[in-house]
């Protein structure tokens, strides 16, 4: 709903899978931590491509070319509000969770793990990933 919303595009839902993530170069990684009755981390990764496709399209289309600080803090804005309605969800369905504020991390935090993930395949913008990873 939030991608639609924020970028004019609906998503769909790609293959749901239990996979090792590895970080790597000439990637977006925005982290929202999860507190309350589940801890862990929500990870959103995506090629700096299609962030900048995103970011283009949340500024009403205007062609972004680089990532600066006005785009880092409008994929971070994005994956707040995917994670914040996320969340709500849960706290509907009696699960108490918060979350943290968005950050754009750098690779240098995480190690290669295993998370759940969920593709989002959005037509004439690419795909963004969203890892779960429960402590």
């Amino acid at each position: 709903m939030v991608i639609e919303q924020m970028v004019q595009v609906r998503p769909s839902t790609g293959q749901l899978a239990l996979k090792d993530i590895k970080f790597t170069d000439h990637q977006v990684w925005i982290q929202i931590g999860l507190t309350g009755q589940m801890t862990g981390d929500i990870v959103l990764g995506l090629s700096e491509t299609v962030a900048l496709r995103i970011i283009s399209a949340m500024m009403g289309g205007f062609v972004i070319t680089e990532i600066d600080d006005i785009g880092r803090s409008a994929i971070s804005e994005l994956g707040n509000m995917i994670s914040g309605n996320a969340s709500t969800m849960l706290y509907n369905q009696g699960v108490h969770v918060d979350i943290t504020p968005p950050r754009v991390v750098d690779l240098s935090h995480f190690q290669p793990r295993r998370a759940l993930t969920v593709p989002l395949i959005m037509d004439g913008i690419g795909e963004l990933e969203i890892q779960v990873l429960i402590a």
